[in-house]
């Protein structure tokens, strides 16, 4: 058996580490070429990788221009522990504002706060909420709909 079969991760445990993490590397390509690549927060909607940015960020300017993109998700530290999903695809954009704000808050509601550690949940949903609305009319959404998977957990290499 080769170790790719062995540390590759069966479709539920995929499942749970892109439902489980909130950041990944994401990389577009710019006009000459060269890979950009940026971390962004994001989310899961029907089974699907979203996240959004603002209109004039380059990731949005070379996915206008191309939608083709690779997005790594990854956990671990030492190399026994790394594991990883990086999903290669292409995007759809979602321009309208109701479309962008479902999406922003669904990745919104995934970001870490210290000053959420301390709200009570009501005014954690309001300052959200705001948030979102301050920010959704300057921003484009997208989904992520795959071409090809690939994962690796090198937890299974230990006995």
């Amino acid at each position: 058996m080769k170790q790719r079969d062995t540390v590759s991760m069966p479709p539920s445990e995929i499942e749970k580490l892109l439902a489980n993490s909130s950041k990944l590397q994401l990389a577009t390509i710019n006009q000459d070429g060269t890979p950009h690549l940026v971390s962004m927060f994001y989310a899961m909607r029907k089974g699907r990788i979203v996240f959004w940015t603002y209109r004039a960020s380059q990731k949005a300017r070379n996915l206008s221009r191309d939608p083709r993109l690779t997005c790594l998700i990854e956990d671990g530290n030492d190399y026994f522990e790394l594991r990883g999903v990086q999903v290669t695809g292409r995007v759809t954009p979602i321009e309208d504002l109701p479309g962008v704000t479902e999406i922003g808050s669904l990745v919104a509601a995934r970001m870490p706060s210290p000053v959420a550690a301390d709200l009570p949940p009501e005014e954690l949903t309001t300052a959200l909420n705001a948030y979102v609305a301050h920010a959704a009319p300057k921003r484009v959404a997208y989904v992520v709909t795959p071409t090809r998977i690939t994962s690796w957990d090198h937890r299974r290499l230990l006995p």
